[in-house]
């Protein structure tokens, strides 16, 4: 049986739980529940064989109480408004509990990446960002990367943008090439973030760091990183699966030779000779000590979640544990690092990255880790604390620290933000 809850559905019962523990007004609690301002553009774009074909994209801002919007782009087959409402309202709560002056965004066009040339894919992207600059800006709505883009996208977004405005303006956006004004760590940013939260997690649990088995769902942007990352801190990665099945070797998975694989092989992981084909489901119930949902959201619903045995599950990708699965897990003593704190990684150096853009002055990479090492530690502790004083698992008390933030932030600017 499939999940049938809605992401945004998922979202606010997320938010509905943990608002009960914040003392701010109702009205300005209701007001966090509904996302500002929700922008969709139909739009033509010119194929490679001189026909038309209309997309559909968004951009939603869910708050800008505490700075300007910050969130991703998706392309994807299965985007939906009610998706981007979900992740632009998630957005809002990481940006809170890594304490940046940034408020929730999301934004995505429907279709399928692969599908399209390089040609059809920057008409696509410039016409979007042409339909979406109404409310994108360096001080207004700053995108990033996320599935289905990259740096390339993002360079064609600013390259849009700065050519509207006049002047050369990378601040935009974020993700950018090195050339174009990116920040070095960029792209292992969220990798980075979750295998340092991981470490963190498994230091409370009083569990051994060298050595931990992981299994790892998804091996993409964020989970390939998490994977080799996790490995380099001395965990044993035994399980890794993409869009093409599971791949487990009990004896550890030599995580870089499988991305030096992925990379000659379209970016896919199927006929990887040295491991044993399983499926998600497999994966997902695999005894480890970590298991790590880096995929896509609604991974882990009532009807798996009782199957699953791993100790401790960092959530890399969005939404991936449905409200009714957080119960089961709960009760069967799994520890859960929720995604607003899991993977906050990328968006701490996209705003890292937006600062060097606003000064054009940068940063080494020494200096971007040490800086997010020093947030992603903070962030921890200060959800674990809300957590054993509220006596609530890690999400609630996560959405506690960020909801509250969020509404102080709006009671003081009043009733127009």
């Amino acid at each position: 049986m499939e999940n049938s809850r809605s992401p945004f559905d998922v979202a606010l019962t997320q938010f509905d739980r943990a608002a009960t523990y914040v003392e701010q007004p109702d009205h300005i609690l209701e007001a966090l529940r509904v996302c500002r301002r929700e922008l969709i553009v139909n739009f033509p774009v010119r194929m490679d064989d001189r026909s038309e074909k209309i997309m559909t994209g968004y951009r939603i801002q869910h708050s800008t109480a505490r700075g300007p919007s910050k969130g991703g782009i998706r392309y994807h087959p299965g985007v939906t408004l009610d998706e981007m409402r979900a992740m632009a309202m998630w957005m809002t709560w990481k940006c809170a509990v890594a304490n940046l002056p940034y408020g929730g965004a999301k934004g995505g066009v429907t279709c399928d990446p692969r599908t399209l040339s390089v040609d059809e894919l920057e008409n696509l992207t410039r016409r979007y960002a042409t339909e979406i600059a109404i409310i994108m800006g360096p001080e207004d709505d700053i995108p990033a990367p996320d599935v289905g883009t990259d740096a390339r996208t993002m360079a064609w977004i600013m390259d849009t943008y700065s050519n509207q405005c006049g002047r050369f303006t990378p601040a935009v956006v974020t993700g950018k090439p090195l050339e174009l004004g990116g920040s070095v760590g960029r792209a292992e940013a969220t990798g980075r973030g979750i295998a340092w939260v991981t470490a963190e997690a498994l230091k409370h649990r009083n569990m051994p760091l060298e050595g931990a088995t992981v299994a790892v769902q998804g091996f993409g942007k964020v989970g390939a990183p998490s994977a080799y990352l996790l490995e380099d801190l001395g965990c044993k990665v035994v399980a890794i699966s993409d869009v093409t099945g599971g791949y487990y070797n009990p004896k550890g998975l030599d995580v870089r030779d499988l991305l030096c694989y992925a990379r000659q092989n379209n970016n896919l992981l199927a006929g990887y000779p040295s491991a044993e084909c399983i499926t998600n489901d497999e994966l997902l119930a695999m005894d480890v000590d970590i298991l790590a949902l880096c995929a896509l959201e609604g991974a882990v619903t009532e009807c798996n979640a009782p199957s699953i045995r791993a100790k401790l599950v960092v959530e890399g990708a969005n939404g991936p544990v449905t409200p009714e699965a957080d119960d089961i897990l709960t009760d069967k003593g799994i520890f859960l690092v929720p995604d607003v704190l899991a993977n906050i990684g990328g968006v701490v150096v996209s705003y890292f990255e937006w600062i060097q853009g606003r000064q054009f002055h940068f940063w080494t990479e020494c200096e971007v880790n040490e800086q997010l090492h020093a947030i992603m530690v903070r962030s921890f502790e200060q959800v674990l604390n809300m957590a054993q004083e509220k006596k609530v698992d890690m999400r609630v008390a996560a959405y506690i620290l960020a909801i509250d933030r969020v509404a102080r932030a709006q009671a003081l600017r009043g009733p127009c933000v």
